[in-house]
């Protein structure tokens, strides 16, 4: 059997009743499958650690997930702690503590979902998104000065490497190169922001070399939200900054359906950490504890890391048993349905159970 360590960390509002779905449903596909298992261990980190101990995770937290395979990452954020503080606390220190680089989301209409888009099905819109996820207008530089007076400043330095640049350039076009239509888009704001993103414009022009089978054209961030909304046939694989791609991953969850529906994965491409995989919907404090929060996009997010384990097969079986129970309507109130979380995970887990393939 070949046996994976997962790191739960269930964290906030929603995210413990979305990630015990997520692990009730990597259960059923180690009974169903019988070759592949699953460790997993549950870290308590998160809000009430904070409240308990003033820090969202204890000093040595990347030494102890250092020998996980992979993170498995419910949602972040309550109301009565600070964002910045939730943030900055435990997902950004793993994310940047692993050197996860690459933050993919994956973007289609599920059957039984529908798009708010007009005319707009299956097949119509599949994208990923590959944002770059260690710098950019997210690198935690900069500050505040003159605190409290009437001339108070505070500066945020966005941070734009050659090195940063170019290793998730490289990224996006291999990604783009391996999948069907072989076609990329760049995001950028280089008119108005003349260095960083002229940069990382003079970059994606240097990487497109490598890649001469890849089309790829450049779009600015503005005119690109005009374009998914528009014209969404037109767009297969995007590549943007830390807050672009942040940004414009949302909207293409909403225009999918719902962001119950949307999953990521923060990847170490070189595999030195484990990397992390989340829902992107965020803690969802208003329908915490009512049985309704989508699992949806945490069992596509069990799918991407299984295939970033190496699974593909289980990563194939999981999203055929997520399509399927979709179609037949069992859906969260998120996306037009009336199931509740539990009754979605247990159509979800039989599926597997009774799939001949």
């Amino acid at each position: 059997m070949r046996s994976y360590r997962i790191a739960l960390i269930p964290a906030d509002g929603i995210g413990p009743e979305v990630i015990e779905a997520g692990a009730e449903v990597l259960s059923a596909l180690q009974r169903r499958d019988g070759e592949i298992g699953f460790e997993m261990t549950t870290f308590d980190w998160g809000s009430d650690y904070y409240r308990r101990n003033g820090v969202m995770m204890p000093a040595d937290g990347l030494d102890q997930l250092r020998p996980f395979d992979a993170i498995y990452f419910g949602a972040v954020g309550a109301p009565d702690v600070p964002d910045h503080i939730t943030l900055w606390g435990l997902r950004l220190p793993i994310c940047q503590g692993f050197d996860q680089y690459a933050n993919v989301r994956p973007t289609k209409i599920i059957p039984g979902v529908t798009s708010p888009l007009r005319g707009v099905g299956i097949g119509d819109l599949d994208w990923v998104i590959v944002r770059e996820n260690s710098e950019g207008e997210y690198s935690g530089h900069g500050g505040r000065a003159h605190r409290g007076l009437p001339e108070e400043v505070g500066t945020e330095v966005a941070i734009f490497t050659r090195v940063g640049v170019t290793r998730i350039m490289r990224y996006a076009f291999a990604l783009a190169q391996s999948r069907p239509r072989k076609l990329l888009t760049v995001v950028t704001k280089s008119n108005a922001q003349r260095f960083g993103m002229v940069m990382w414009d003079e970059i994606a022009e240097e990487v497109a070399a490598e890649f001469p089978d890849v089309t790829w054209d450049k779009m600015l961030v503005d005119a690109m939200t005009v374009r998914m909304v528009r014209n969404p046939r037109s767009l297969d694989t995007i590549v943007a900054t830390n807050l672009h791609a942040d940004i414009l991953s949302d909207l293409a969850g909403a225009l999918a359906g719902s962001l119950g529906v949307a999953p990521t994965g923060n990847i170490d491409p070189e595999r030195r950490y484990p990397s992390m995989f989340e829902p992107i919907h965020g803690s969802a404090f208003d329908i915490t504890g009512k049985g309704i929060a989508n699992p949806v996009a945490t069992f596509w997010t069990a799918s991407q890391m299984l295939e970033h384990l190496g699974e593909p097969d289980a990563a194939a079986r999981l999203m055929r048993a997520v399509e399927k129970v979709c179609a037949e309507g069992i859906l969260t109130p998120d996306v037009g349905g009336k199931a509740t979380t539990r009754e979605v995970t247990d159509a979800v887990c039989e599926a597997i159970r009774t799939e001949n393939a």
